[in-house]
């Protein structure tokens, strides 16, 4: 009951701090999700305003015509997308360094090139969800949830976040790459024992 308490806190506090609806649909899946998750509650909130912040500041800050999507897991941020220049993707890593709280990792994978097409980031879209799918597939490792891996995609490649086990990883990244239409599977795991 404590968990649904604090999810109520954490929406109300999002609301009133940042008035935005949608926060408020974010702030309730943030208690329903961390039932399962392997990360603290307090974890989970840093997470995913740190994932807010740097989607704001690389909006505000960077020039247009870039198509950035952020990802935090466990403090540590994923970049996907398209960037105009070598220079907007180093600046882009430099801008979400500098967030607090703070970022313990940048994965920096951004492209240098032009935008994908919204068919590209549908195609990119479904590609997570069949593998999100693939993942309830794996029945013979005890205590193995799908729900705790982190499943993005860009221009075909999947990247797989989550506290896990080895086997779980490895696991996880087995089922990934069998979906069809994967070009390549990308583990950014933190391992548990």
């Amino acid at each position: 009951m404590s968990w649904i308490r604090l999810a109520g806190i954490v929406v109300l506090s999002t609301v009133g701090l940042t008035g935005c609806a949608g926060i408020l649909v974010t702030g309730a899946a943030t208690g329903i999700g961390v039932a399962h998750d392997r990360r603290t509650t307090g974890t989970v909130v840093d997470d995913q305003t740190i994932e807010l912040k740097v989607y704001d500041l690389l909006n505000r800050q960077l020039p247009p015509g870039n198509l950035i999507s952020t990802t935090c897991y466990n403090g540590a941020v994923l970049l996907t997308g398209e960037v105009t220049s070598p220079q907007v993707r180093l600046q882009a890593e430099q801008i979400t360094r500098s967030v607090e709280p703070p970022v313990r990792e940048v994965y920096n994978e951004l492209v240098v090139g032009p935008p994908r097409s919204l068919s590209a980031q549908g195609n990119d879209g479904v590609l997570t969800t069949k593998v999100k799918a693939a993942l309830f597939s794996i029945t013979n490792i005890p205590d193995f949830d799908p729900s705790r891996v982190t499943v993005v995609t860009s221009q075909g490649v999947v990247y797989l976040m989550g506290l896990v086990r080895p086997a779980e990883a490895d696991a996880a990244t087995r089922v990934a790459s069998q979906v069809g239409g994967v070009r390549q599977v990308v583990t950014i795991f933190e391992y548990i024992h």
